[in-house]
């Protein structure tokens, strides 16, 4: 299919179930910083990797809110919270619970992403409120024992199920650029449309490329590959969120234009991106006010 038929495809699908003008607009904190064991070839946070980030512990709560509010006040209607770990401590749960409750109490959607969770995490975290939980696939099942050796594909699906199970939604995607094949990528926004449900909330990261991780000089993606992926997820998950999410600091306006115009309807906003840079809101707004777009609002 041509870029023009795909593009019209894609906006087409968009329309029927989107305000194509509609923007939503979310913020990452991260609540726990570095150390984690994983060795995801990506990730400036895993212990394995040279990136001089030193591990910090979990904020507290009242700092997660502070954080929340300003986020909401600065149009924010989504708020996730990441932690750098491999899993939850049980230790940890009820700290994360608060977390949950605060932030909800001012009126944003929640989202967290904690790595691996038991069902006992699961159905805690659905107790207390969790809107989405996030656990990215990163590629597809053939290439990620190349990009990820420390979990298996297997446990990444076997996290989407428990959080489904426990009701609640479910924020899954993937990272393009870690030296994947056009193939590769295709494969997983497929595994992630034919799952017994497909995810509510869909990520598309281009791979920024931290020093000292182990895809420090990956190649960078081709910009149109990159806005076909987001048609595709568009056209095959066509209820979904499709969220522009890592790498906008590197996309210039057009190409931001143009994921929207595939499908994306949601970005990060703010100047950091857990520990890379984002655009920042100012750039973001006037992006907006360029292309005739407004922020969704709550509920």
């Amino acid at each position: 299919m041509g870029f023009a038929d795909l593009m019209f495809r894609a906006q087409s699908v968009h329309r029927a179930h989107f305000d194509p003008n509609r923007l939503q607009l979310s913020r990452l904190l991260n609540i726990k910083t570095g150390g984690c064991p994983e060795d995801c070839g990506y990730c400036s946070q895993s212990s394995r990797n040279a990136t001089g980030l030193k591990a910090g512990r979990l904020m507290a709560v009242e700092q997660v809110v502070r954080e929340a509010r300003k986020a909401r006040d600065g149009g924010a209607t989504r708020y996730c919270m990441g932690a750098a770990w491999r899993s939850p401590k049980d230790r940890d749960m009820d700290t994360l619970v608060a977390m949950v409750q605060a932030v909800k109490a001012l009126g944003l959607e929640t989202c967290m992403t904690l790595g691996m969770l038991s069902d006992d995490q699961a159905d805690t975290l659905a107790a207390a409120g969790l809107d989405y939980y996030n656990h990215n696939l990163d590629t597809s099942e053939r290439f990620y024992p190349e990009i990820v050796t420390t979990r298996s594909y297997a446990d990444r699906l076997d996290t989407l199920a428990r959080v489904r199970a426990a009701g609640i939604r479910v924020c899954a995607g993937g990272i393009l650029g870690l030296g994947e094949s056009a193939a590769d990528r295709i494969d997983m926004i497929v595994t992630l449309a034919n799952l017994p449900e497909p995810p509510e909330s869909v990520p598309i990261n281009m791979l920024i490329r931290m020093p000292g991780t182990e895809l420090a000089d990956a190649d960078p993606v081709d910009p149109f590959d990159f806005v076909r992926s987001i048609a595709l997820t568009r056209i095959l998950m066509p209820r979904s969120h499709v969220r522009l999410t890592a790498g906008r600091s590197m996309m210039s306006d057009e190409l931001q234009a143009l994921c929207f115009l595939a499908g994306a309807n949601s970005i990060f906003v703010g100047d950091t991106l857990l520990t890379a840079a984002n655009p920042g809101e100012d750039r973001d707004a006037a992006l907006l006010r360029r292309l005739g777009m407004t922020a969704e609002t709550a509920g």
